[in-house]
């Protein structure tokens, strides 16, 4: 399958889409077109475990990478997972369920994507020719920075530096990144917000001096955020999967909607849903579940897209967002793939902070989405009413996806009973001062005396990487300014080896 760019149908192998993550116009790609996936095929998942989903799911975009080489690597992936299941479907109760994400190596739901992604860079560049080492460079919100840097860990022929906003990641997330073993990694923290991080890095992808730079050190850029096709195809799969356990466990019938409520920050996560359910899968609603930061909402209800606006920092940081880089795909398809009109309103976006889509192209989003916002009251409503009716504790982003559900189960026709599956994004023990607030009202401000808490509330076994941190040193402690050129100065001496050493454990 050949991939396309959003701003000038620029073509592409899925390889050479992989290997580059962004186009050279500044674009995202996008499939040249949607592989359908047939109700008997559907129907066949359910007698597949999640690495043979996934393989299957997968191979409709990267077939040219061999159907035993996807299989094999996203068995190698999966493994890594504390649960048999990478993606296990939770009923808490009638016509409610939770996807949990949040079995992998960093406790996120970007485990799915970066547990997988280096196996698919790996393969891509093999056939594409590349040589040389590959440089990921990725900006985070908090969970893809340490899921990237672990799952490209001492792995050979590449390298794994990430920006994080220095004051909009929870402790926990900071630990994570800035005690990262490994001899091919980095972290920094950057002053000011994601969008801020998010812009820095854009540029660097798009700066050809940069780029020339890194060419003379034998070093070639790529991207583990979603913008990079690689991240977001494993992405897709787990609707598919949610969908093959509803109906293998009788919950539905074969071919009966879905609606899925999804916490939303760069768009990436529910994005898949939606290539999902161009694919075939019977997806009903999609609920784009957004926090305080609610530029999504507004924009699926006016056709406005302003970010000019006040950015608050919140109890679930990795959707304090105001600049969504993957609406960008969703864009491009809803303008009837017309490349010229989604890079004027792309521009538009970055000139002055705002675009307009026309009415006729808000009417058909609504078609697939509803978009519901969620005040911080509002969020520890839902995660003190879900733990106190069925004794479930989800952390923060998972409670403004149950906010959206519950408020768009009371908002549809009595008539409607279709099912909704909340996504679950994170395990709760990376935000515990947040939950433990939430379930209890106990507010602490150590992050560790919150897991004990919170198990203390709970029962729920804390996570052992997420213990551990407690003595694990610091490792790299550098904040800089927004700065492409600060930024790509330090990069380049990244690139020619110079790592921040490992410091003696001080560990128990």
């Amino acid at each position: 399958m050949n991939f396309i760019s959003t701003r000038g149908m620029e073509k592409a192998t899925a390889a050479e889409a992989i290997v580059r993550g962004l186009a050279s116009d500044g674009g995202l790609f996008v499939p040249e077109s949607f592989p359908a996936v047939t109700a008997e095929e559907i129907a066949s998942l359910s007698g597949m475990n999640y690495a043979e989903r996934a393989a299957f799911i997968i191979g409709k975009y990267l077939g040219d990478f061999g159907a035993d080489f996807l299989k094999e690597a996203c068995a190698a992936a999966y493994a890594s997972f504390d649960n048999a299941d990478p993606a296990p479907l939770v009923r808490i109760g009638e016509g409610l369920y939770i996807l949990e994400l949040f079995r992998g190596p960093t406790c996120a739901f970007k485990d799915i994507a970066l547990t997988l992604l280096p196996r698919l860079l790996k393969r891509a560049a093999e056939l594409t020719g590349t040589e040389g080492e590959i440089l990921i460079l990725a900006a985070t919100s908090g969970d893809t920075g340490k899921a990237a840097l672990e799952g490209f860990r001492d792995v050979p022929g590449t390298k794994a530096a990430v920006f994080f906003p220095d004051e909009g990641v929870s402790r926990m997330q900071r630990l994570q990144m800035c005690t990262q073993d490994g001899n091919n990694v980095y972290a920094a923290g950057v002053k000011g917000n994601f969008d801020d991080c998010q812009r820095a890095v854009k540029a660097l992808f798009l700066s050809e001096s940069f780029n020339a730079e890194l060419r003379k050190r034998g070093v070639r850029l790529s991207s583990a955020n979603s913008i990079n096709f690689g991240r977001l195809v494993p992405q897709i799969v787990y609707y598919f999967s949610a969908y093959a356990d509803l109906v293998s466990s009788s919950q539905i019938e074969a071919g009966a909607p879905v609606d899925f409520a999804v916490p939303t920050g760069n768009f990436g996560d529910i994005l898949a849903g939606w290539y999902a359910k161009k694919m075939g899968l019977p997806v009903g609603k999609l609920l784009c579940a957004s926090n305080r930061n609610k530029v999504l909402t507004e924009f699926f209800k006016t056709g406005v897209y302003d970010a000019n606006r006040n950015f608050y920092r919140t109890m679930s940081p990795s959707m304090d967002i105001l600049v969504s880089s993957n609406l960008e795909r969703l864009l491009f398809e809803v303008s009837g793939r017309d490349a010229r009109l989604t890079a004027s309103r792309m521009k538009s976006l970055s000139d002055g902070g705002r675009y307009e889509i026309t009415s006729a192209e808000r009417e058909a989003l609504a078609e697939d989405f509803y978009a519901v916002c969620a005040s911080e009251d509002e969020t520890v409503e839902a995660m003190y009413d879900v733990f106190e009716e069925y004794g479930y504790a989800m952390d923060t982003h998972t409670g403004v996806a149950m906010h959206a559900a519950y408020f768009y189960r009371e908002k549809r026709d009595e008539k409607d009973h279709t099912p909704v599956v909340v996504l679950s994004t994170a395990n709760p023990y990376k935000f515990p001062q947040d939950v433990l607030y939430a379930l209890s009202g106990n507010d602490v401000k150590d992050c560790f005396k919150g897991i004990k808490r919170l198990n203390l509330l709970t029962a729920m076994k804390p996570p052992k990487c997420l213990t551990d941190l407690r003595y694990k040193p610091l490792r790299f402690k550098q904040t800089l300014s927004a700065d492409p050129a600060k930024m790509a100065a330090e990069i380049l001496k990244f690139a020619e080896g110079e790592i921040v050493p490992v410091p003696a454990s001080s560990g128990k």
